[in-house]
């Protein structure tokens, strides 16, 4: 078995829908994230090419997803543009969304700083980025990361946008000893250069990984892990 997060610019999921990862990170950003949505009226979801992970987002409220790709934008709610400058206007928002976008803009404060700036006083801000710069392979390269990050990393950057952080927890942490596996063989073995598949995963490895994840969403709904490939913060702009 192999463990991987996607690989972009944005739009794996679409390219390879159902994937694993993709559920487990679904249903993991819902557990952690989902106490701080609330019932907001307006929510943006930014880097929403990867759309599953943010479904549960969904609800009767107005709601934008941005992209710079259009691919998988949905008509009357897609917007194309840049995390680093968003189209809208200043507490535009009760709920701005990025899963796995910091981490591809070189300006990641600047990026940070624009969710908050289009956040309504009391909004939230839910993020998640890849954990741990050591973990760096040709999968960050090919995928076009600046840097992963480690939990105080994450929480600082955000805090120095002015939020104050409500929750910060890593994730995938059952299956991060497979994850560090995968990232040894990557130094080992690299892959083709231009190689952005995905790793295969047999239907078997499939039900194992998603079963790992499962016993992490039981964890953290009661508590936050202390290591994971990912990072997932909850914060709230001050009223």
């Amino acid at each position: 078995m192999t463990v991987s997060e996607p690989v972009q610019p944005g739009s794996s999921s679409l390219r390879q829908q159902g994937y694993w990862w993709h559920r487990a990170r679904t249903e993991l950003l819902q557990v952690v994230l989902g106490p701080h949505l609330g019932t907001p009226a307006r929510t943006l979801d930014v880097g929403s090419a990867d759309a599953p992970s943010g479904s549960w987002m969904r609800g009767g409220q107005q709601h934008v997803n941005l992209d710079l790709i259009p691919e998988g934008l949905v008509p009357g709610e897609g917007v194309c543009g840049s995390a680093t400058r968003l189209p809208f206007a200043d507490e535009t928002f009760d709920v701005v969304s990025a899963f796995d976008v910091v981490e591809h803009c070189a300006d990641d404060a600047l990026a940070v700083a624009e969710l908050a700036r289009v956040l309504a006083p009391t909004g939230r801000m839910l993020l998640s980025v890849p954990a741990y710069q050591w973990a760096w392979s040709d999968h960050d390269v090919q995928a076009g990361h600046h840097r992963r990050y480690t939990r105080p990393e994450l929480v600082r950057l955000v805090e120095s946008a002015g939020m104050q952080v409500q929750r910060a927890t890593y994730a995938f942490g059952a299956v991060f000893p497979i994850f560090v596996a995968e990232r040894v063989r990557r130094r080992l073995a690299p892959p083709q250069a231009g190689d952005t598949r995905l790793p295969q995963v047999s239907a078997r490895a499939d039900r194992v990984l998603m079963g790992l994840c499962a016993a992490d969403a039981r964890v953290l709904r009661r508590r936050d892990l202390p290591f994971g490939s990912s990072v997932l913060v909850a914060a709230v702009k001050p009223g």
